[in-house]
């Protein structure tokens, strides 16, 4: 039986990442280069995600369209819900992934890239989110995503449960 999985914020191929800090003055993504960078994500997923797997990556693949593709070499079936640095045009998307989406919900978790407005929680338990990498989530019942967050390994949606 295939596990679904959860990851946002590769930034593949990113190197101006590699300059930035968290809040508290270190720096973000600790590596010597961005191909570490990226060797080091691709390994993390595919230590834990089987080429059987489903996998919803939560916005921000890659910075340059040319990198997008480095997402083929991570195990799964990928769906991608969209993120404020994925610009390309939809096709550029749907050679690596199976399906996009804007916002995903699934067991009453509403997945999304940026953080919802706790005022459009509304019915949902919980917001499990990118975008935000190493600052905190809202209060409340939201879950950082970005790699970051969850040591650059996709999550399991029944340990993403255990944490609501």
């Amino acid at each position: 039986m295939a596990n679904l999985f959860f990851i946002s914020d590769t930034h593949f191929g990113h190197h101006g990442i590699l300059n930035f800090l968290k809040p508290d003055g270190t720096k973000l993504r600790d590596f010597s280069s961005v191909e570490e960078m990226d060797e080091h994500i691709i390994d993390r997923w595919n230590s834990v995600v089987r080429p059987s797997d489903h996998v919803y990556h939560l916005g921000d693949v890659a910075m340059k369209r040319v990198d997008i593709g480095t997402v083929s070499r991570c195990n799964g079936h990928k769906r991608l819900v969209r993120g404020n640095h994925d610009v390309y045009k939809t096709k550029d998307y749907l050679s690596y992934f199976d399906e996009i989406y804007g916002i995903r919900v699934l067991d009453n978790i509403i997945f999304t890239h940026i953080p919802v407005h706790p005022e459009n929680m509304g019915r949902f338990k919980a917001n499990a989110h990118g975008h935000i990498h190493a600052n905190p989530s809202p209060e409340g019942n939201y879950i950082n995503l970005s790699v970051e967050a969850i040591d650059y390994t996709p999550i399991a949606l029944e340990d993403l449960k255990k944490r609501i």
